[in-house]
């Protein structure tokens, strides 16, 4: 019942306009402003002239933590600064050495490594990009059976036609049923992961269409993509990724899973939130990160270029998702990484704003538990000075 109040709050009233800012209290002024630390960000104060309303913004948080949402963490940078940073406490599944994972009551802060899930799949775009600009992966108009030549004996003249660009839209045409609750074990990413060889099961599955016709969300595809960027670069994604994404951007503690010697580019991921915002301005910025180009402007706008309808009214890149969202009457266009249970990074090129969320609702498929978690991204557009 608290969850459906709270949804209450976001949904109706809080995202009309904001009124007048009224002067911050004290503790409104220590909500607002994020730390300084040695990572890189540049950080606003409390009275920054960054077009961003953080007295609003506080004000959200705190009806966050007193209706008990299972928020972790609400970052936002604006202009390239870390303007608003908040934690919270809530329950999480936390990686257990005897089950896999437990459930556990845990106070997030800036140091926190929390579980990306889907969102996993946009960085591991990222990687791919780089591969690509370095000349390590020829291109995405490849034959996914080129990477493969000991899967030959699953080649048809369907198959044949799968191209690492329909890796890449989710676009295969293989049928494919994606692990959610409602599915259990009974699911392809399930079996995938009890398969002796991960990338025969997926190339092994029946097509259901052309290939590149049409989106259809298949995990499966990040498993051949993990084994793709190995077999180009001759080191597992992971490794990869390291020396050639989270380095360059000061990205100095992550962990990333992996199934059977490959990384689980498909969901196991695990950052900091102010390390995923900082993947979000990567991505705001053309590839760029404090002056160093990490990847290519034409792999940034590329793969964030509509590609296929996807659904729930978004479209599809190269493993990022894209819509239009409503504004006080006007229509913003934004590009999002998005996880299982409520971890985002939204990324809004003409407000030039990133905005990072973590949640814990990897159980919770409603349209409430859904409508919380994008409401919390429509409250920060609200606190939001449009652009001049």
């Amino acid at each position: 019942m608290r969850r459906r109040q709270f949804i209450s709050l976001l949904g109706g009233a809080a995202l009309t306009p904001i009124a007048t800012t009224p002067a911050f209290t004290d503790s409104q002024a220590n909500c607002a402003v994020p730390a300084k630390r040695d990572d890189g960000w540049s950080v606003s104060s409390a009275n920054a002239d960054n077009d961003v309303d953080q007295a609003a913004l506080c004000r959200m948080a705190d009806r966050l933590e007193s209706s008990g949402a299972n928020i972790h963490a609400v970052l936002v940078a604006r202009h390239g600064r870390l303007a608003f940073e908040r934690y919270f406490r809530g329950s999480d599944e936390v990686p257990s050495r005897f089950f896999g994972v437990r459930v556990t009551d845990v106070s997030f802060d800036a140091n926190t490594l929390h579980n990306l899930k889907s969102c996993s799949k946009s960085v591991a775009s990222l990687v791919v990009g780089i591969a690509i600009d370095q000349g390590l992966i020829r291109s995405i108009d490849e034959p996914v059976f080129s990477f493969f030549p000991e899967l030959s004996d699953l080649r048809s003249p369907d198959t044949d036609r799968i191209l690492l660009s329909h890796v890449l839209t989710m676009s295969m045409g293989l049928k494919w049923v994606e692990a959610t609750p409602a599915t259990g074990d009974d699911n392809d990413e399930v079996r995938m992961h009890m398969a002796p060889d991960a990338s025969r099961y997926v190339l092994g599955l029946p097509v259901t269409a052309p290939a590149g016709q049409e989106f259809f969300y298949n995990t499966g595809a990040l498993a051949l993509l993990s084994a793709i960027v190995r077999k180009a670069t001759v080191r597992p994604l992971d490794e990869f990724a390291r020396t050639a994404l989270f380095d360059p951007l000061g990205i100095t503690e992550f962990q990333w899973n992996r199934f059977k010697g490959d990384s689980d580019a498909g969901g196991g991921l695990r950052l900091r939130p102010r390390d995923m915002a900082k993947i979000g301005q990567l991505v705001l910025a053309g590839g760029r990160w404090n002056d160093r180009q990490i990847v290519s402007k034409a792999w940034i706008e590329a793969s964030t270029t509509m590609k296929l309808r996807a659904t729930d009214g978004q479209s599809y890149g190269y493993l990022w998702w894209l819509r239009s969202t409503q504004l006080n009457g006007r229509v913003v266009q934004s590009i999002a990484a998005q996880g299982r249970g409520g971890q985002s990074i939204r990324i809004v090129p003409e407000l030039d704003l990133v905005v990072a969320v973590t949640a814990g609702y990897y159980q919770d498929y409603s349209p409430e538990a859904f409508k919380l978690q994008y409401g919390v991204f429509r409250e920060v557009l609200q606190a939001i000075s449009p652009p001049v």
